[in-house]
């Protein structure tokens, strides 16, 4: 399949879990077409892109270790992404990486995700947390500036100052999620 015809059957995929997970198996099956559903999903195509990242996610849920050829190139362009519904799943990603990063339990992911995409992946966070996101980039990305701010010491009070900043402005989803984020910061800071 060409990248045009994976443009063509992205048309068709909707919303709901069965069409994910059949265009996710169709991926998943074909992996040499990875790089091209990341050129989808970061092409900015208000319909197509979301669709793409839609079943990315999927994907990764399925197999994380898929991402690992294609870091470089989704790390680099992760900060481009301005589209709730295509950013809402690159998030989820990013968490779910920085989570086994920090459990340090796959020696996979230690030796793939380095220093420049975590670099990158904090820079993404901060601009999804600051900017008018939906509330569940912004869970994503409070969830992997924390784990984050264990290894890079100044992303702990950054965290903490816009967390309380925009804590009375914000959703209630927003607010529970700082509240346990904040409370983790101060149990962090006694220890």
């Amino acid at each position: 399949m060409t990248k045009d015809q994976l443009y063509h059957e992205l048309n068709y995929v909707n919303a709901t879990h069965v069409c994910r997970a059949k265009y996710a198996d169709l991926i998943l099956n074909n992996t040499g077409l990875i790089h091209s559903l990341l050129e989808i999903l970061f092409s900015g195509d208000k319909k197509i892109s979301p669709r793409a990242s839609w079943i990315f996610e999927f994907v990764i849920k399925e197999d994380y270790r898929l991402i690992f050829p294609y870091l470089d190139f989704f790390t680099e362009n992760i900060s481009t992404l301005d589209i709730d519904s295509a950013t809402r799943p690159c998030a989820k990603i990013i968490e779910i990486l920085i989570d086994l990063y920090y459990k340090k339990e796959d020696k996979d992911v230690l030796n793939h995700l380095t220093k420049t995409h975590r670099e990158r992946i904090i820079e993404a966070s901060f601009a999804w947390l600051l900017r008018e996101e939906k509330v569940a980039i912004k869970a994503y990305s409070m969830n992997s500036l924390y784990l984050l701010g264990t290894e890079f010491d100044w992303i702990h009070p950054e965290l903490k100052t816009i967390l309380e900043r925009d804590y009375t402005t914000q959703s209630a989803g927003f607010k529970a999620r700082s509240r346990h984020i904040l409370k983790r910061l101060e149990r962090d800071a006694r220890s």
